[in-house]
């Protein structure tokens, strides 16, 4: 119980490592809290029980009570890896994701998301006049889709495939990761204006350019018409009825025989262990959304007028959900 009721300091040791690039400074050779803190303008003193900490709960490692060197755990906030966590520890730990969870009892005692109460405007909206906070939130789900896209290709058949849209897409990790394993298939990412820079040089990179899109656009007026809709992330953020709104568009903007492809967590049995639980409650605080069960799942696509079709699990915690017109 000591450790639940503390968990909160945890979160912001790690994201206070990777606001100061402990991995970095860490890497490969290590560096005494000295080092550290002349290379980062900090207390020395202050420095070293931070490191110290760190070495407790795994962070690093220190054999000689003076140098500290970087574990499996840290590598993770290394700035600039391709598989590195770092943004999503940077957002984890700020205000605009803090502050409604520390509403929690308030949301529960009115079923209402937090964000209005604690940032003063609804969660995308707070972010849409925010472009500095926009693009921590952006880096971070771009961070949590790379190592996720390539487990859900795995579980995507892409041979029928021609032209895909990535709804909501942010950055286009996911449809760019899937444009690579097919190289017949035409994407585009759908999302607000502030993410059309990084999905365009995203693409450039990877060199897919020339069969990618970026689409300025609104998810609840209209979809772009493919053969592909991908949700992955969206439905959780929007109510029933929003849901419903986006899984409309999609279907309506379907070509024939299309389909669509929601990748989400899904909540099992009552009582079963695991993150679906935590991030229900993460959405309730943060927005109008949840996270939803297959059955729940099966009941928004009928309401869109859709069947449930196939259901796969992917080597992470994340399943692919396959939906065509009813």
């Amino acid at each position: 119980m000591l450790q639940m009721i503390t968990g909160y300091w945890v979160t912001q040791v790690v994201r206070t490592a990777a606001e100061l690039r402990i991995a970095d400074h860490l890497y490969p050779a290590g560096a005494t809290a000295a080092e550290v803190a002349d290379a980062e303008s900090l207390d020395p003193q202050a420095t070293f029980r931070f490191l110290r900490a760190c070495a407790s709960l795994g962070l690093a490692s220190c054999q000689d009570g003076d140098r500290f060197t970087v574990t499996p755990l840290l590598k993770t906030l290394r700035t600039g890896h391709p598989d590195s966590l770092r943004d999503l520890a940077l957002y984890g730990g700020t205000a605009s994701h803090w502050a409604p969870w520390g509403n929690l009892p308030e949301a529960i005692r009115t079923g209402a998301p937090q964000a209005v109460a604690t940032l003063g405007a609804p969660f995308f909206d707070w972010l849409a006049v925010r472009p500095d906070d926009a693009g921590v939130f952006t880096a971070a789900m771009t961070a949590m889709t790379h190592g996720l896209a390539h487990q859900l290709a795995d579980v995507i058949d892409l041979k029928d495939a021609r032209t895909a849209v990535d709804v909501g897409g942010a950055s286009g990790n996911f449809i760019h990761t899937l444009m690579l394993r097919n190289t017949e298939l035409t994407g585009m990412v759908l999302d607000l204006p502030h993410a059309g820079a990084d999905a365009v040089a995203s693409a450039e990179r990877l060199n897919v350019a020339d069969r990618f899109t970026f689409v300025s656009g609104d998810f609840f007026e209209k979809v772009p018409t493919a053969d592909m809709h991908l949700l992955k992330f969206v439905l959780h953020d929007w109510d029933d009825d929003s849901g419903v709104r986006i899984l409309r568009n999609c279907r309506d903007s379907l070509t024939p025989g299309g389909r669509i492809l929601v990748a989400e967590l899904i909540v099992d049995q009552l009582g079963t262990p695991g993150l679906p639980p935590l991030m229900d409650l993460n959405m309730m605080t943060l927005s109008t959304g949840r996270e939803r069960s297959v059955d729940e799942f099966q009941r928004l696509f009928q309401r869109a007028g859709l069947n449930l079709a196939k259901v796969s699990s992917s080597a992470s915690l994340v399943s692919v959900l396959e939906a065509v017109p009813a």
